[in-house]
């Protein structure tokens, strides 16, 4: 098996790679600039926006029998100030992407998020109308219809607030939060806004799953557990045995941020659990646990 990574650098394609690569399949990860995350596999240095074109050629020349497609334009007030970049990598892309797959009978899997949503209701599934807010959204939106579109049997994978505790990737909130419980200073953490955390290794496997079942369609590929950020705080704060009052409560409203975040945005996991058994998506729990490993290792 042959299988193409893009945004290999990132939290989730990372962990797509390392994965794959230990299952002895050959990958090709694709990433822009030098490699930042040590692991197996070739890489492939590629500019997505600034060689149009280049991951179709890539494609073709390397035939394989799977792409995942996990490279996006995820800062969301930078995609607010950007829009003809954000839909470039987060539209263009997959629409290269899947053109491609259909021309050289590949299995595509895109990743998207739950951003998809208004967030007025809350614990979504699969079969729910988006109604996405902001260019972030939009266009990420937009893309889970190019692949579907364009790619017969593709699969899209919702992820949301991922979080990982490995060396070289992002920071992430959970770090900052970690790192500002563990020196005394206080953390600002939201009421209103409700989540599911997803531990990056986790939403790793999950899609890999989804991508390896053959199974077409939307997926919820997000932690187990919807909370709001400041209960998710506390659940960490508690792992580490650390002051509760340390944590202040804030409303999303009061930073007048640029872009629009959803409140309600929790995701309902039923469907992902029948296709790849109950214990699949991590319960918060667990997750954290796993998450604290990942940063003692």
């Amino acid at each position: 098996m042959t299988t193409v990574v893009t945004g290999a650098n990132g939290l989730v394609g990372s962990r797509i790679v390392a994965r794959l690569a230990a299952g002895k399949e050959r990958v090709v990860a694709v990433g822009r600039g030098p490699r930042r995350v040590a692991g197996p596999g070739e890489y492939v240095d590629l500019d997505l926006l600034g060689d149009p074109g280049k991951l179709a050629d890539l494609i073709e020349a390397t035939r394989p029998q799977g792409v995942i497609h996990a490279a996006a334009m995820t800062d969301v007030d930078a995609c607010e100030q950007a829009p003809a970049e954000a839909w470039a990598l987060n539209v263009g892309t997959v629409e290269e992407a899947a053109l491609a797959c259909a021309e050289t009978s590949a299995r595509l899997t895109a990743l998207s998020t739950d951003y998809v949503f208004d967030g007025e209701k809350g614990d979504y599934a699969e079969d729910e109308t988006p109604n996405p807010r902001g260019v972030y959204a939009r266009t990420k939106r937009c893309g889970e219809e190019a692949a579907l579109v364009l790619a017969p049997g593709a699969a899209v994978c919702r992820v949301a607030v991922i979080y990982s505790g490995r060396p070289g990737v992002k920071r992430t909130f959970a770090v900052g939060v970690v790192e500002s419980l563990r020196a005394g200073k206080r953390v600002k953490a939201f009421v209103d806004q409700v989540v599911s955390p997803t531990l990056a290794d986790n939403a790793a496997e999950l899609v890999i799953g989804v991508h390896r079942s053959g199974a077409a369609g939307v997926f919820h590929c997000s932690g187990a557990t919807q909370v709001s950020r400041i209960e998710f705080c506390r659940a960490l704060a508690i792992k580490l045995d650390a002051d509760l009052s340390l944590i202040d409560p804030v409303h999303l409203g009061d930073l007048k941020l640029p872009a629009p975040r959803p409140l309600r945005c929790g995701l309902r996991v039923d469907k992902v659990r029948r296709l790849l058994g109950t214990d699949a998506p991590l319960p918060l729990d667990a997750a954290l646990d796993q998450f604290l490993a990942e940063r003692a290792a």
